[in-house]
């Protein structure tokens, strides 16, 4: 999920600065030009209420004081990042999660037209998803209600420091699976046109190799990195196919790994450039949890068994292999799951275990493109690829003292 490459964007954006603070603690007043554009979509922080956000006034004033426009940048594009894992976790979510109204409920509170009520699941495709781990359901519904926090959380301290908010709510215009289980609303991301890179599995067997050196990885499994994959069904004829449906939950398996696996590098990566020491305290903590949420679906997706499908609708074949007893050695083997120690920083260092990659250059374009490159946008408008790349230059043009 990174690339050093920076894009260039048409969008741009104006700040003032009030004269009674330094450029790094100004708390500006932000005449963005691309306003109109953005009010038009409904993706401006209008939408999102400060009251909703802030909750208790009081404990939103008793954190620290201003904080830097660089600051304020790498936050926006993580909440937007956020904003991206909640819509795609939703969908997981309605298929597969435990089907109380705790995470619709919090769902409706913050998209526009969500239903309050659990859709009740699918109870085939729970049943291939339940083959990597009895306890994914539960697994799946707190990693969503997780997202979702960590959305409402980043919007809330922006407008606490006087910036503003992200919403991208104008974009959910991508089509829901038509499949029992999902429910019918915009989305932004696409599950169901997948191309899914599983090189992080050989990435943190290994004992000699970073990407953050220049280093590349093989697949573990070599057909899901090719052609388009479905991570959920997208009809109940896809249901109904029970072959086809455990290649479906398999996939969606690896794909949770790789989704979390990105939020593990990003957090690290973005931290070294923030200023304030409470907003890389935001970046310490909620990247924590991703990596929490990474080593959980990284320990599940291992547990696939042998299995090769083709899809019925497009002819496109994925086959599984045995992970547990791998022909390839340890840089396969399924119950290695904690990150071997590789190079890190120089390799006239000794070796060590850590998250990788953590380069903080083009961290967040690099999120964009791995992101992109899986798939997920495929239908999204040419304004929302805008829109991101965006903020994903703000967050990467962010250095310390800006």
């Amino acid at each position: 999920m990174r690339n050093d490459e920076r894009p260039s964007n048409d969008l741009t954006v104006e700040t003032t600065q009030p004269s009674t603070h330094s450029e790094t603690n100004s708390q500006p007043s932000r005449r963005i030009r691309r306003r109109s554009f953005l009010k038009g979509m409904g993706v401006t922080g209008a939408a999102l209420s400060a009251g909703a956000l802030l909750g208790a006034k009081t404990e939103a004033q008793s954190s620290s004081g201003p904080i830097s426009q660089g600051d304020a940048a790498i936050l926006r594009f993580l909440a937007a990042a956020e904003i991206i894992e909640s819509d795609l976790w939703l969908q997981y979510q309605e298929f597969l999660g435990v089907q109380d109204n705790e995470v619709s409920t919090i769902a409706s509170k913050q998209i526009p037209g969500y239903p309050a009520q659990p859709t009740g699941g699918n109870a085939a495709f729970t049943t291939q998803i339940l083959r990597l781990d009895g306890d994914m359901s539960q697994y799946i519904h707190d990693n969503t209600e997780d997202e979702l926090s960590h959305e409402t959380f980043i919007n809330a301290y922006l407008i606490s420091k006087g910036f503003d908010p992200v919403s991208l709510d104008g974009f959910r215009t991508l089509p829901s699976s038509a499949a029992t289980g999902a429910n019918q609303v915009g989305r932004l991301t696409n599950l169901m046109e997948l191309t899914v890179d599983t090189s992080w599995w050989t990435r943190y067997r290994s004992r000699n190799g970073n990407p953050d050196l220049g280093d590349k990885f093989p697949q573990a499994v070599p057909s899901l990195a090719v052609n388009k994959h479905p991570a959920i069904p997208r009809t109940n004829d896809d249901v109904n196919d029970a072959d086809f449906l455990t290649a479906i939950a398999f996939t969606a398996g690896f794909h949770f790994a790789f989704i979390e696996q990105g939020g593990s590098s990003l957090y690290p990566s973005l931290a070294q450039r923030v200023n304030s020491a409470e907003v890389l305290r935001i970046l310490l903590s909620i990247g924590a949890t991703e990596t929490s949420h990474f080593q959980t679906w990284h320990d599940k997706a291992g547990n696939a068994t042998p299995l090769s499908v083709t899809d019925p609708a497009t002819g496109v074949t994925v086959t599984f292999t045995d992970l547990t007893q791998p022909s390839g050695g340890e840089n396969l083997q399924a119950n290695l799951i904690m990150p071997e120690p590789t190079a890190f920083l120089s390799r006239q260092f000794p070796v060590c275990s850590v998250i990788r990659p953590t380069e903080t250059k083009n961290a967040a374009m690099g999120a964009v493109k791995g992101l992109t490159a899986d798939g997920l946008f495929r239908g999204q408008s040419k304004e929302f690829m805008n829109f991101i790349t965006e903020l994903a230059t703000q967050a990467d043009a962010a250095t310390r003292g800006f």
